[in-house]
């Protein structure tokens, strides 16, 4: 064979025509077989059959080999094997080595070149091995290989980067390829060519050293790029969130349905505008022309049932006057019997009027808090209204999560100063009812993105030296990455209407890393279920899922980032995409009280929508700066994992509400358990919810081979005996009043701690006496001090005056409530002497 080809057609040519010619040759390897009868019998299979060909050894000649050579046919060959007459057996004398042979057909020894009559020359010769039966770890097909020419690389200024030097760059090597061609004209064609292909290489330049610039996270300038530098150092940078709201809506009726959405749309509360209604019908030219204002704009998170009777309610005081609720309360009483309130409502309490005036320009905007009920009793045990005995004025009582308790005392009633007539007013705070939730942006529907573009562009094929080795121009992925039309697109934390708030300030509070886009995607342009939903990132996707990431530049414009198969579902091409979105993000809705007036509904019952807090947890997105700067040392984090006592300890300390915890191990017979003792924060017990928060806390850090258990801490009551002598113009009585206010357990009315407060004390703290007597000289009519009992109660002992302090074990905790009904929680004793 002359040529390297990849196309053989001589088979297929010579069947057609009146010759014969080899097909292909197998070597029969038995390992049965004795040693020396192996690899030396051939069956040459033909294209055709060899009945009457006359084929004897005379025709058969056997080349090649290296180390074994000559090799011969011994005997008669045989033609047919059963009923295959196209195959000629050939027995060789011997087995030749790992070379190549060629088993040739002559017409004559003595004419090698020759092939019998009636044979393709072509076909009458096959390369075979004896070895090819033994194993091997490559392909016995053999590889065509033809050199690519090496071309000459023309010598390029590689300093040449803008439209000029292109140009000028251009212009030499066409003098150089072409000397004859002179004209430098600008009308000339060839001149044009030149220069357009220089404006194509200046801007590929600029988009070079644009990707150059975007490869570092110092001097990135694209946002995009710096969110996906420093993802790469596990730092999420977050784009913002939205605002929310507590809503109070007034209504006419005795009771209202307002539903989060309806056929014509969602419930939304517009900010003041002139001369524009209360409630805005949906889809109307008035609400149209409101828009168009440009209000800020927000929008109901949940269903909400409205009671006439709850627009405003009064606080009942039991008969007496000049109340205030204290700061801290959790509990109060409504004047009325109110059977809708439930557990979940929220409720806001409002300073309407000036304690010292009583006028409502002179309330204080700033004494206003919003609480959750936990517990509404408006009904007795029998199912009749709960009354006061003295009156029969129906009453409800409300109480309120912890974590809502009151920030401020809060006035309920006063007399006003006298300047003002000296005149006795009630309802200085009232409590409002209604309160619906509602968050910051405006919904956009059925926006279309446009097709999944088709496949246009392909990689080129690499060129090798085997030319029969197909080489297919390898597809590049379609890249769709939409953009919204509107901006800034909103994002929002999680909230989930079919699970009861616990408490109003969890419902305002939440990580703004944890905000995720207001968007998902359909397919259908009437699809109402989330086909296509936003993450954070695509890297715990699987391929099968319909995820994508929303990308926001500096400017607010927001980019639509789909899966590539592996991380996310690569969308197919041609199709269609619908966005349904929110707009409205960060501080914009941040508003002052009393903004919001306006309600877009169908309900024509309400006739007054305010929102008496302000709102001030809508965030801003991360800028480039601050990432910078908080990236690098981003992963400077707390430990992830408890593995000590002091991990556990310290991770349990994380937790909301917990003062100080404690942790220690003890073999519980089959693995190691771990105990975790909580100091919670104001004294609370350690009750069976909070275990179970607990528990899920520490399930993220915790050992696989370690348990938990939770425990509360061991108090240790206290009993104190002091001795006072009271300075002469003071009653003694008065003086020992302050003295145990100053040593109680409770919030003072001027923000103070009682000396005893739980959250002054924690696990193996000491207390030293010398506090003691610092605390009881600052009270006003203290002469002087003297402890005379001071010590652990019921153990008799005075190593504590002695040493000046009481020394405690490492889960104690001091404690001394002094509360005549609970004896055994500390008692404090106070003997006075002089004074009045």
């Amino acid at each position: 064979m002359k040529y390297f080809c990849c196309d053989y057609r001589r088979r297929e040519d010579a069947e057609k025509s009146g010759l014969n010619g080899i097909d292909y040759l197998e070597v029969f390897d038995d390992i049965t077989q004795l040693n020396g009868e192996r690899q030396r019998t051939l069956f040459v299979h033909f294209i055709k059959s060899l009945a009457g060909s006359g084929l004897s050894k005379d025709n058969i000649l056997i080349e090649g080999g290296e180390r074994v050579r000559n090799v011969a046919v011994e005997g008669e060959v045989i033609i047919g094997i059963g009923d295959q007459d196209k195959v000629l057996t050939v027995k060789v004398d011997r087995r030749g080595d790992f070379s190549l042979y060629t088993f040739r057909l002559v017409k004559d020894v003595s004419l090698p070149h020759l092939p019998p009559d009636g044979f393709d020359p072509i076909l009458s010769a096959v390369d075979f091995s004896f070895k090819v039966n033994c194993p091997s770890d490559f392909d016995c097909q053999k590889v065509r290989v033809c050199p690519i020419p090496r071309r000459r690389e023309p010598d390029i200024n590689y300093l040449a980067k803008d439209y000029a030097s292109f140009r000028q760059l251009m212009l030499d090597r066409i003098s150089v390829l072409m000397p004859q061609w002179k004209n430098r004209h600008a009308a000339d064609l060839g001149v044009a060519l030149v220069e357009l292909l220089a404006y194509v290489g200046d801007y590929l330049s600029y988009e070079q050293d644009a990707v150059a610039t975007e490869a570092y996270l110092t001097t990135a300038r694209r946002r995009v790029s710096v969110r996906r530098h420093v993802r790469l150092m596990d730092y999420f940078m977050h784009d913002g969130c939205n605002s929310r709201v507590w809503v109070h809506i007034q209504v006419d009726t005795k009771k209202v349905e307002l539903k989060k959405s309806t056929e014509k749309g969602i419930t939304k509360f517009l900010t003041r505008l002139a001369e524009q209604p209360v409630c805005i019908p949906p889809d109307s030219s008035t609400y149209h022309q409101a828009i168009a204002l440009r209000p800020e704009v927000f929008e109901l998170m949940h269903d909400a049932t409205l009671f006439q009777a709850h627009n405003e309610m009064s606080f009942y005081t039991w008969g007496a006057r000049k109340c205030c609720l204290p700061k801290g309360a959790t509990r109060a009483t409504l004047c009325g019997n109110f059977p809708d309130l439930k557990v979940g409502d929220i409720v806001i309490f409002q300073e309407i009027l000036g304690p010292r005036t009583g006028k409502k320009e002179d309330a204080d905007p700033t004494n206003c808090h919003a609480v959750c009920l936990t517990e509404v009793l408006a009904e007795d045990e029998v199912g009749e209204p709960l009354t006061d005995p003295l009156n029969d004025q129906e009453i409800t009582e409300i109480t309120w999560s912890i974590e809502d308790e009151l920030p401020f005392p809060l006035c309920i009633s006063a007399e006003t100063d006298a300047d003002h007539g000296r005149q006795y007013v009630e309802d200085v705070s009232i409590a409002l009812g209604n309160i619906v939730l509602a968050d910051h942006g405006l919904t956009i529907e059925k926006e279309s993105l446009g097709d999944v573009p088709k496949q246009k562009l392909y990689w080129a094929p690499t060129l090798s030296g085997d030319r029969c080795r197909e080489c297919l121009p390898d597809p590049i992925p379609t890249r769709f990455r939409p953009k919204l039309k509107k901006k800034p697109l909103t994002h929002t934390a999680k909230f989930n209407e079919n699970i009861p708030l616990t408490s109003a300030r969890a419902a305002m509070h939440w990580k703004t890393e944890d905000a995720l886009p207001a968007i998902y995607l359909t397919t259908d342009e009437d699809a109402k279920e989330h086909e296509w939903e936003p993450k954070r990132d695509l890297l715990r996707s699987h391929k099968d899922k319909k995820e994508f990431v929303v990308e926001v530049e500096a400017d607010g414009t927001a980019y639509l980032r789909f899966g590539d198969d592996q991380h996310g579902m690569r969308p197919a091409t041609g199709t269609r995409f619908y966005a349904f979105y929110r707009i409205g993000n960060g501080s914009e809705g941040n508003i002052g009280a009393e903004a919001l007036m306006h309600i877009v509904t169908e309900e024509t019952a309400i006739v007054k929508v305010s929102n008496p807090l302000p709102v001030c947890n809508g965030v801003d997105p991360e800028s480039m700066e601050q990432v910078r700067h908080s990236a690098p040392s981003a992963f400077r984090t707390p430990q992830e994992r408890a593995v000590t006592a002091v991990d556990y300890a310290e991770v349990a300390g994380r937790h909301e509400g917990v003062q100080r915890a404690a942790a220690t191990f003890r073999w519980t017979g089959s693995w190691n358990t771990v105990f975790l003792t909580i100091d919670r924060l104001h004294g609370l017990k350690v009750d069976t919810t909070f275990k179970e928060s607990m528990r899920k806390h520490m399930e993220r850090y915790r050992m696989a081979v370690h348990d938990v258990k939770i425990d509360e801490p061991e108090f240790v009551s206290l009993e104190i005996e002091m001795l006072v002598c009271v300075q002469p113009d003071y009653f003694r009585s008065d003086v020992k009043a302050a003295l145990l206010e100053v040593f109680s357990n409770r919030d003072l009315p001027d923000g103070r701690r009682g000396v005893f407060h739980p959250d002054n004390f924690t696990f193996g703290q000491p207390v030293y006496i010398s506090h003691l007597y610092k605390a009881a000289q600052m009270v006003a009519g203290v002469a002087s001090v003297r402890i005379t009992t001071f010590q652990r109660q019921d153990n008799y002992s005075t190593e504590a005056i002695e040493t000046g302090k009481l020394t405690l074990g490492r889960l104690e905790i001091a404690r001394l409530d002094n509360d005549p009904n609970f004896p055994k929680h500390g008692v404090f004793r106070i003997i006075t002497e002089g004074g009045k």
